[in-house]
């Protein structure tokens, strides 16, 4: 079979962008590699994305299926919406009547040891017909309950690939681990191992995750990586490695629009960093990030909302009875707002979401609303921090400015987070309720800027149907943090009451 020095050279890429993503292009060619999971993971759905792929080029493919029968193939590959051309041939093996006789079965003979032998000649026959460049092997488990021992099995492998190093083909071995798990024979073997796993939560959907054990003579993204079977098929979300991406932009400093609050600010937010929004339920810390959400847009810039806890239609009642109308904002076009169901939603597939929304739509201001959010979204809680630390990291390289809320459990006095991520934020706004005259207010003070010099001072503030007024400093006043604070003296006056 003749193939051009361009095709042998060149990666065969599998189809799905983030999979030959981690794969630093695709899969070597004329090299024999194992894809295994245990049944349901999606080893199927990647086989014929691998095939599609070729086919779209002019390769010819081949898959040879051992579990499952040519109608149920294409049955699937229809619920994808996918029609399996001319160019991909699929080979069912079955065996031959002869060996599903029964009185052949009760002979001396070994049924095995014929039927390892003609499956594998039914393989050679089925290859040497269609000379293919791409083939598919479904599923090993097969070939090793035929082989019985390990020893046999070990050469049959080794068999098939020096059959098909001959014809130059990439050849994707399917393995479900239904049988002798720790069997690593085709680890050693294969030239590369991509793994599947399948977790399930307490809560909400399955997750999906996919790694590469092995890959000889080439550099490869490490580690797992989430993934997401759809109606059009495979889609992996490589995981977010900050160093990767660099990009160029010039430091400004952002306004609210407030001049108090930007006065505590030390004059505003700067781009390429992270500010943090402390506080317990109630006090104002989405307000807060959707300030300088409007505040982007009304520079001409976009701006984009991750909203992990309120459902959309309230916010939007909500902003704009406090004279924020979020839906009219939207409709401009220039600001984006996501509404993200935790409970279906993994890490790596919302910081893809983040990630292509700023590349995509050059968005230069980002709110993640909320953190508490986010970590229920997690299916590992001590991951939350490293993933939170890749996201940021590559935001602000990118030049945005980045606002997540926490919400702190309890009301007054020594409060909690549910995760602490005070130390990767730039900036720290921390709000509370603390008593005086008789009635509950509100305080808010800058108590970390890592970007400039910021305000000291603890501040009143009060939600109306006019938005965020800030007061005075409250010099008078001795621990407001601790929401019941002693009078020290004649202060300036109190805001008036709040209007919700």
């Amino acid at each position: 079979m003749s193939t051009s020095n361009e095709l042998i050279n060149a990666k065969a890429v599998t189809g799905i962008e983030g999979l030959d993503d981690i794969l630093a292009g695709g899969l070597t060619r004329g090299h024999m590699f194992l894809l295994e999971g245990e049944p349901g993971t999606g080893k199927t759905t990647i086989a014929l994305h691998f095939l599609l792929a070729g086919a779209r080029a002019g390769e010819r493919s081949l898959y040879i299926t051992l579990s499952e029968t040519e109608r149920e193939l294409r049955q699937g590959a229809l619920s994808h919406g996918w029609e399996l051309d001319e160019n991909i041939h699929i080979f069912e093996l079955t065996p031959p009547e002869s060996l599903l006789n029964a009185e052949h079965q009760q002979s001396l003979l070994y049924s095995s040891d014929l039927e390892l032998g003609e499956a594998t000649k039914q393989i050679f026959e089925a290859v040497e017909r269609v000379k293919p460049t791409r083939v598919v092997v479904d599923s090993l488990s097969e070939i090793r309950l035929l082989a019985q021992s390990s020893l046999r099995y070990r050469r049959q492998i080794l068999a098939i690939k020096h059959y098909f190093v001959r014809y130059e083909a990439t050849v994707l071995l399917l393995d479900d681990l239904t049988t002798e798990a720790l069997d690593k024979t085709v680890h050693s073997v294969a030239h590369g191992v991509i793994r599947l796993e399948e977790l399930t939560p307490n809560y909400g959907a399955e997750r999906r995750r996919i790694r590469v054990v092995k890959y000889r003579g080439q550099k490869y993204r490490g580690g797992f990586h989430d993934f997401i079977i759809m109606g059009d098929g495979v889609h992996v979300f490589p995981r977010l490695v900050a160093a990767e991406h660099r990009g160029r932009y010039i430091r400004q400093q952002l306004t609210s629009g407030i001049p108090e609050m930007d006065a505590l600010l030390g004059g505003g937010i700067e781009t390429g960093s992270s500010t943090l929004i402390l506080g317990p339920a109630g006090t104002g810390k989405s307000l807060i990030s959707m300030v300088f959400a409007a505040a982007a847009v009304a520079r001409g810039e976009k701006a984009a909302l991750f909203i992990f806890d309120e459902e959309l239609g309230l916010l939007f009642e909500r902003m704009k009875n406090i004279g924020n109308d979020l839906k009219a904002l939207e409709e401009t076009g220039n600001l984006l707002i996501d509404q993200v169901d935790a409970a279906e939603l993994s890490p790596g597939e919302f910081s893809y979401r983040v990630r292509r929304c700023v590349d995509e739509s050059n968005i230069k201001t980002v709110v993640i609303d909320s953190i508490n959010g986010y970590q229920a979204a997690m299916p590992e809680e001590n991951a939350l921090v490293l993933h939170m630390h890749e996201l940021l990291l590559y935001l602000n390289r990118q030049g945005a400015a980045t606002f997540m809320t926490v919400a702190q459990h309890g009301l007054v006095g020594d409060m909690q987070a549910p995760v602490d991520i005070t130390y990767l934020a730039d900036t720290v706004i921390l709000l509370r309720y603390f008593e005086a005259k008789g009635k509950v207010r509100r305080a808010i003070s800058i108590i970390k800027k890592r970007t400039g010099s910021h305000e000291s001072t603890i501040r009143e503030y009060r939600i109306s149907s006019q938005g965020m007024t800030i007061g005075e400093p409250l010099d008078a006043f001795q621990g407001v943090l601790r929401g019941v604070p002693t009078y020290l003296g004649a202060s300036k006056p109190l805001l008036e009451e709040d209007v919700q």
